[in-house]
């Protein structure tokens, strides 16, 4: 099931009037945050080989039970997006030369997976009507 939202370069959009983001640099400790009253976390990928966003992300959404928009900014390529989703990024701002039907194509190629993630803790063999 996709639940990221893809966003292309060129359609990222300044803030909304009235909700609080905040950019979390991919060195910084996701707990030292006061989460209360944050809409949105940006976490920057600042080359796709440097992977700290998705601890982050796992972090907030696991641990810290952030239940506001992670975003992905930077450098984030179609590869990572099946990555970003199950490591609890909410949405993904595209580098501008990503095709955003390929970005579909790639969540779409999954139904779901065996074991549990950030966005579906529960492991495929404990869903409901499973058998041991």
């Amino acid at each position: 099931m996709n639940t990221l939202e893809l966003i292309p370069s060129d359609a990222a959009t300044q803030t909304p009037v009235g909700l609080q983001v905040v950019a979390l640099a991919n060195d910084a400790d996701p707990s030292t945050l006061a989460l209360a009253g944050v809409d949105r976390i940006e976490l920057n990928f600042p080359k796709f080989t440097d992977g700290r966003a998705f601890s982050q992300a796992y972090l907030l959404r696991r641990r810290l039970d952030f239940k506001g928009d992670i975003r992905a900014t930077g450098d984030v390529l179609v590869d990572q997006l099946l990555q970003m989703q199950r490591s609890g990024f909410s949405s993904a701002v595209l580098r501008a030369d990503q095709n955003l039907a390929h970005a579909q194509r790639q969540l779409a190629h999954f139904a779901g997976f065996y074991q549990g993630d950030a966005a579906q803790p529960q492991p495929h063999f404990t869903a409901r009507g499973a058998t041991a």
